[in-house]
């Protein structure tokens, strides 16, 4: 197999734990990177990725977080897709009829209101600390500033989820792509990016879709892994997931996306 740029989601895909990469990956990107473009690709806010691009010896390379509402090359934006204060203002008013919480993200920049279960998990899992405040002084801050959300996490039980998922789809769709994570928790980011479009922003001249192979294991990687030159998906993926790909590694905890490079590239 011979392609120019290899793309990788990182949580449940790279990762081998929660929160870093095995030697045995580190090792296996070492070994190509000076022959393709390894970027990262991920939900993930820039200091939760920079630290595994150091650890993989390819911080000179792009990062695409926030699923492509923010691209990032030696510190610099590349491409920056708000969420706006109004969308983000009336998002709020609906989360809190229902009581569900917002965890707000732009930049480098995570806040939410109060700590809880989910929240030091993603402490723990992204290595970042949030600001705690009430998401009325975070929206009336960044009002201010004219600056709006890169992502939401929408965090609350499984019954207020269900009853806000149709209302997202009803209201929000044209704007937002909500992503179900799990029965609890929303992500949603801007409408006009995703994964493939800061992929395809990345190209450089002579270069096509044609010339990268992805790695992924969710929904939010799908359009990636279809519209790339070769998707694999992860043992751990989702069953959509593995049945639009070439081709299915061992699971995430195995090191599959290690296995693949050292079994093919």
């Amino acid at each position: 197999m011979n392609f120019k740029i290899l793309c990788s989601d990182l949580d449940g895909t790279l990762l081998s734990s929660k929160n870093d990469v095995s030697d045995f990956t580190v090792s296996e990107m070492n070994r190509i990177k000076d022959r393709m473009r390894v970027i990262l690709v991920s939900a993930r806010m820039p200091k939760s990725m920079v630290y595994l691009q150091k650890r993989l010896g390819i911080e000179n390379n792009p990062i695409i977080c926030y699923n492509g509402a923010l691209v990032i090359e030696n510190g610099n934006e590349i491409s920056n897709t708000m969420l706006s204060p109004s969308l983000v203002e009336n998002l709020y008013e609906r989360c809190h009829h229902y009581d569900i919480k917002m965890g707000l993200y732009r930049g480098d920049e995570w806040c939410v209101e109060e700590t809880s279960e989910r929240v030091e998990k993603e402490i723990f899992n992204t290595k970042a600390t949030p600001v705690f405040e009430s998401t009325t002084v975070t929206l009336n801050r960044w009002k201010t500033q004219n600056m709006g959300a890169h992502k939401i996490m929408l965090m609350g039980n499984k019954a207020s989820m269900d009853k806000i998922t149709p209302l997202l789809d009803a209201q929000f769709q044209k704007d937002m792509h909500c992503y179900r994570s799990n029965d609890t928790l929303i992500e949603i980011a801007p409408k006009s990016v995703s994964k493939l479009s800061a992929i395809q922003s990345l190209l450089r001249q002579g270069e096509t879709l044609g010339d990268v192979i992805a790695f992924g294991d969710n929904y939010n990687d799908i359009d990636m892994l279809k519209n790339v030159g070769y998707g694999v998906a992860v043992a751990n993926a989702r069953p959509e997931v593995k049945n639009i790909v070439q081709k299915v590694t061992l699971d995430n905890k195995s090191s599959g996306v290690a296995q693949f490079i050292k079994d093919h590239l």
